[in-house]
């Protein structure tokens, strides 16, 4: 058996949700639990700060992983993501909590590409990429439920938020008690999906898998940090808010289902031409003061983040060599948290929100044309070959 019995899957599809978690837990009952914790300038930085850190300690996360194996780095990362995470709620003044803030980012990245390599080592080809889809669904899932959870216990006491990330011990029982630690059969099958990884992604470079995972991360959380202050300027309540965000990241949890046999259909770069295509109609939409506009550019962009950020976590994979996957896939996680810390300083642009959102829009136009172009020219080198 190369598959892992559903306990097992489940595990990891849990584990994954903890990846948005770090930093939006805390968006809901932001104003309260700075104030609980001292921080009076810079609160924003209680949420960005585990990208920075994440990008930070990817490389070491990835050495890591690789050295000493995905199962026991993710068994010492869940333990100190609840740790962590929970012990902030001890802390008070800028100084402390910013560093926790920011070692916590480094221990998810340990979480997210432990994951991920362990989905790897189970899943194979066409499950692989079924399976890696699920997680990207999980991902935004947990962006739903923890998103709703932290804001209701934001509201009854602005500490209880971080308990949450306790969970992370619930989910490290679940691993030691549902994922085996060894996989026997997982070197035999992979010398042949290497094999036949540069046909099925040929044109595209690690490199490039990369660059257009960190546009497309910047590009989509831009709507994350931005929107909620167009939405109050237009007299939306928090309320309503939080449902446009959260229904955006259904969206992107259906999207992410789709996805494998969207590519199986038409190819993985255009799929990725789709999904910015999808970005770049959505800032168009975001400029317009209508309810109804605004709810159409949340269904493009949630379809944008599903067909792109799961589907390059699986060309990562595809691209890498089993003995430096972790490697490959912590510099992954660098290009997803980069362009998530990028969007800290888009309020800074000048010009204000709406000229952020045109050169949002014209970026995703400018990345999906070069895609349907990359794809268009090596469509023709292989008829001529």
């Amino acid at each position: 058996m190369n598959s892992l019995k559903a306990a097992g899957s489940f595990t990891l599809l849990c584990i994954a949700s903890l990846t948005i978690m770090v930093g939006t837990l805390l968006a809901p009952g932001l104003v309260s639990i700075s104030n609980g914790l001292g921080i009076t300038n810079n609160s924003v930085l209680l949420i960005t700060l585990p990208s920075l850190g994440a990008v930070v300690f990817a490389p070491i996360a990835g050495r890591l992983i690789d050295k000493y194996g995905a199962y026991k780095l993710l068994i010492i990362g869940l333990f100190l993501y609840g740790f962590v995470g929970a012990s902030c709620y001890f802390l008070y003044g800028p100084t402390l909590v910013f560093i926790n803030r920011f070692i916590l980012g480094g221990v998810t990245a340990i979480v997210m590409a432990g994951c991920t390599v362990l989905i790897s080592t189970w899943y194979k080809g066409e499950a692989r990429l079924g399976m890696i889809a699920k997680q990207g669904m999980a991902i935004e899932l947990g962006g739903v439920i923890f998103l709703f959870l932290g804001g209701y216990l934001a509201s009854q006491f602005w500490g209880l938020p971080l308990a949450l990330y306790l969970i992370a011990w619930v989910f490290l029982a679940m691993l030691l008690f549902f994922v085996p630690s060894k996989h026997k059969a997982s070197n035999q099958v992979e010398e042949h999906i290497t094999d036949n990884t540069k046909a099925v992604i040929g044109a595209f470079s690690l490199k490039g898998v990369y660059i257009v995972s960190t546009l497309a991360m910047t590009i989509f959380f831009t709507s994350t940090v931005l929107l909620p202050i167009t939405m109050s300027a237009l007299d939306y309540n928090e309320s309503q808010i939080g449902e446009l965000l959260a229904f955006i990241s259904l969206v992107a949890v259906f999207t992410a289902g789709v996805m494998p046999k969207a590519t199986k259909l038409i190819g993985e770069t255009n799929v990725l031409a789709l999904a910015f295509l999808g970005f770049g109609l959505s800032y168009v939409c975001f400029t317009q003061p209508s309810t109804l506009v605004l709810i159409l550019g949340a269904i493009l962009i949630g379809i944008g983040f599903g067909f792109s950020i799961p589907l390059l976590n699986h060309m990562t994979v595809e691209l890498s060599a089993e003995n430096v996957r972790g490697r490959n896939l912590s510099y992954f996680t660098m290009a997803v948290f980069s362009g998530q810390f990028f969007t800290s300083f888009m309020e800074y642009i000048p010009g204000g929100i709406h000229d952020v959102f045109i050169i949002c829009s014209i970026l995703s136009a400018v990345v999906a044309v070069t895609l349907f172009v990359k794809n268009k020219k090596q469509a023709a080198e292989q008829n001529l070959s």
